[in-house]
């Protein structure tokens, strides 16, 4: 109990020093040619799964700390005042206090907290051995990587072809990788153990957590102000924030996914999982 409470103390505060470095530093983020993805919260979601839900929403708050830190002192972006109460008091008044605390803090909080559970519940249906979840969870994941791929090509083909063509290639291609994803998921299904698949779906709702709650609690607290600083009309907010969850937030949950299961089956090996999730392992 005592080793096992060390351990536990040691690797908090591992992942505490990998979030500040990350939030700190560059190597918060994967360039990918358009885009920055973010993956600070890849710390938070392996926190959750090798310590406890606990320990994950500390950890979260972690994360959140870091934001509040650099959006209050750095300000980089014109919308940065949504994660920084002391920002946001000046912008919308003594409202924006709480606005922006929610923003900052209960998204990256539960963070640290769903992940952990969706591991446990995809992990169980995997276990179980019933082919109806495995075709329902691997369509998820193929769903997921059509609508991602599709999104990135238009991005990076818009404007260098016309609109069909460039419809055309991604959708075809969005397909294609969703048919060849699914394959090879029901093919490892059948190889090897459903924990690794339960990894990348902790990672995926990991990361969709951040990006949904944050974007939603952005349009519902803060359309105006939002727009305003964006310098775009209030009526095109809800397209702008759509196209970053479908964007962005596919992206990052994709990366999410690809690190957290590669990364969260090394440590496995490594050393062992212990505590609750000890039960389903």
């Amino acid at each position: 109990m005592k080793n096992e409470k060390t351990y536990e103390l040691v690797l908090t505060a591992l992942f505490t020093a990998i979030i500040i470095i990350m939030a700190f530093t560059p190597l918060g983020y994967i360039p990918l040619v358009v885009i920055n993805a973010t993956i600070i919260h890849i710390p938070v979601i392996l926190g959750a799964l090798f310590l406890g839900p606990k320990k994950g929403a500390f950890l979260g708050f972690v994360f959140g700390f870091t934001s509040f830190i650099n959006n209050t002192f750095k300000a980089v972006t014109p919308s940065a005042f949504v994660f920084s109460p002391v920002l946001a008091a000046n912008v919308v008044g003594v409202s924006g206090i709480f606005k922006s605390l929610y923003i900052c803090f209960v998204p990256r909080i539960l963070v640290g907290v769903v992940p952990y559970y969706v591991y446990l519940l995809i992990h169980r249906l995997l276990k179980g051995g019933q082919k109806a979840w495995r075709v329902v969870i691997n369509l998820a994941a193929a769903l997921i990587l059509l609508f991602s791929l599709q999104a990135l090509l238009n991005r990076l083909l818009q404007g260098k072809l016309s609109d069909s063509l460039c419809m055309t290639i991604s959708v075809v291609a969005g397909i294609a990788a969703g048919v060849l994803l699914f394959a090879a998921l029901s093919f490892a299904g059948y190889k090897k153990g459903s924990t690794n698949i339960a990894l990348a779906y902790a990672g995926l709702s990991g990361a969709f957590t951040n990006t949904l709650l944050v974007m939603s609690g952005i349009f519902i607290l803060y359309k105006d102000a939002y727009a305003q600083a964006l310098g775009i009309a209030g009526e095109a907010v809800f397209d702008t924030i759509m196209g970053i969850i479908s964007f962005n937030g596919v992206v990052e949950a994709v990366v999410a996914a690809i690190i957290a299961g590669g990364v969260g089956l090394a440590l496995m090996r490594v050393k062992p999982v212990k505590g609750q999730l000890k039960k389903v392992m």
